[in-house]
């Protein structure tokens, strides 16, 4: 993979990533599990999300829990392209979330984590698709999303 190809790909799941959390922030994550590969896995502290059902269940859940304010921002953007078609990308995200109608009193975020994921890229669909998020939480403080299967 040369430069230009990198830097194409790169942008790709950038923008992926970008949109996936729009949907988060601002749709309830309805469509969360479209980033994810059918056997795609998420893994943050104690949650443990295996499958598409199980990773769309979990946004299902927070819908039913009521009003909720969240922004996801994610910063320092990077991948890694194997010759068979897999990448690599790490990141940081920057969660501010609060139970309850907007506006919310303003506060440090309530989440910094690290993120590694992994993807390949699906011929079907002409898109990477996400198989494994692991978020290792750096720093947390406020109002956290518990989540009780």
């Amino acid at each position: 993979m040369n430069r230009r190809e990198r830097a194409i790909a790169t942008a790709e799941l950038e923008m992926g990533l970008a949109d996936f959390w729009h949907d988060v922030d601002t749709n309830w994550g309805r469509r969360a599990g479209e980033y994810y590969a059918p056997e795609g896995v998420y893994r943050s502290g104690k949650l443990n999300l295996e499958g598409r059902e199980a990773i769309e269940g979990f946004y299902s859940w927070r819908e039913d829990r009521g009003e909720r304010v969240a922004v996801h921002a994610f910063s320092n953007f990077r991948a890694e392209f194997g010759d068979d078609g897999t990448a690599t990308a790490n990141w940081y995200m920057l969660l501010w979330a609060e139970d309850g109608a907007a506006p919310r009193e303003s506060s440090a975020p309530t989440r910094i984590s690290r993120a590694t994921e992994r993807f390949r890229w699906d011929e079907e669909e002409m898109r990477w698709l996400c198989t494994e998020r692991l978020l290792e939480n750096l720093y947390k403080g406020g109002a956290q999303l518990n989540f009780s299967s």
